[in-house]
């Protein structure tokens, strides 16, 4: 397994890309574009499974190369090549893999350190997880603390940790479920929010009980069609921090078993498209039901930033807006009146 660990004067998110490389010489992924780079990492990865040592590869690139990936100018890479059983499960790199994976799967980011120095070992942190190690209970403790720092975001990236006295590195790779938008509700409103969030990257999941609405026809940017009880099908999701949630059914029989299930999850945004006078009803009845006060702070309702939308496509340009704003911690305010602090 290659992975690239480090790059001057590119984007960050290029680090994590990887190759794998098997005996019979057949290959997957790349590390940068193909060509010189990634053939010499090929011989690397060789050379690495017949000696079943690692290697860590510094290459200098030109201009051109260095564009190619990102990369404003002339620099230097860094690949970690190692060899890898993938068939054992007691192999360090396939354990901590699949830790991080199931992590990543049931919504919640992981980081996977790794050292660029001796042999192949893990350390996996999650909110939930402390698995592996780095060979010293010291270092362990160090890792953790700085991957701790890293689960709410940021790149992949080399972080030194002193290691018997001297400077040692380390790659923390940071793993997270991509930003998701989960829409309750195959309506006029829907069609839109759905096309503009696939336009912004999001992975989206449509929901609906109603067949005829739900479709492939009308929804050909989402990611996902969901069609059932739509209470059954939140209460199988796994929501996290990259999800953002939003009920457009406009019912209140429909929305309240929803929120009821939605309310207790941990994603980072759930609105309702609603009045101004239907909300403080729908929040009273949620409270009746036991709801505690601290979810039902969570919920958006009426849905949206201030935009005065008037049509299907501007009311989903409002929801998007704030949806994207709460996710990353802000008011949703003008730029204008934001403090300089540069």
């Amino acid at each position: 397994m290659a992975t690239l660990v480090a790059t001057e004067g590119s984007s960050p998110r290029t680090t994590g890309s990887r190759m794998w490389v098997d005996e019979e010489g057949s290959i997957v992924g790349s590390v940068t574009i193909g060509g010189c780079v990634d053939a010499r990492v090929i011989e690397a990865a060789s050379k690495a499974l017949e000696d079943d040592t690692p290697a860590l590869l510094a290459m200098a690139l030109g201009d051109e190369d260095a564009f190619l990936i990102g990369m404003t100018c002339a620099g230097r890479i860094e690949v970690l090549v190692e060899p890898v059983d993938a068939g054992a499960s007691s192999d360090p790199i396939v354990s901590a893999l699949g830790v991080a994976r199931a992590e990543v799967d049931a919504g919640r980011a992981a980081v996977i350190v790794a050292p660029l120095q001796g042999p192949p070992r893990r350390l996996v942190i999650s909110e939930q997880v402390s698995f592996g190690t780095l060979g010293d209970d010291s270092v362990d403790r160090l890792a953790t603390r700085l991957a701790q720092d890293m689960l709410e975001g940021g790149p992949s990236r080399i972080q030194e940790i002193p290691v018997d006295g001297e400077s040692r590195r380390f790659f923390f790779e940071r793993l997270a479920p991509p930003l998701s938008l989960v829409v309750f509700g195959a309506t006029h409103v829907a069609m839109p929010l759905v096309s503009m969030a696939h336009v912004l990257g999001l992975r989206t999941v449509v929901v609906d009980g109603r067949d005829r609405f739900a479709t492939r026809e009308r929804f050909p940017d989402a990611d996902e069609i969901m069609v059932g009880m739509p209470s059954e099908i939140a209460a199988g999701m796994s929501l996290g921090a990259e999800s953002l949630v939003v009920l457009l059914s406009h019912d209140y029989k429909y929305d309240l078993p929803v929120l009821q299930v939605l309310l207790a999850t941990d994603a980072a945004y759930i609105g309702v498209l609603g009045s101004r006078r239907r909300g403080p009803a729908l929040l009273q009845f949620l409270e009746s039901e036991g709801v505690p006060a601290s979810q039902l702070a969570r919920l958006r309702i009426p849905v949206g930033l201030d935009i005065g939308a008037r049509t299907p496509e501007q009311i989903a340009l409002s929801v998007l807006a704030e949806a994207v704003a709460v996710y990353h911690g802000h008011s949703g305010g003008p730029m204008r009146d934001r403090e300089v602090t540069t």
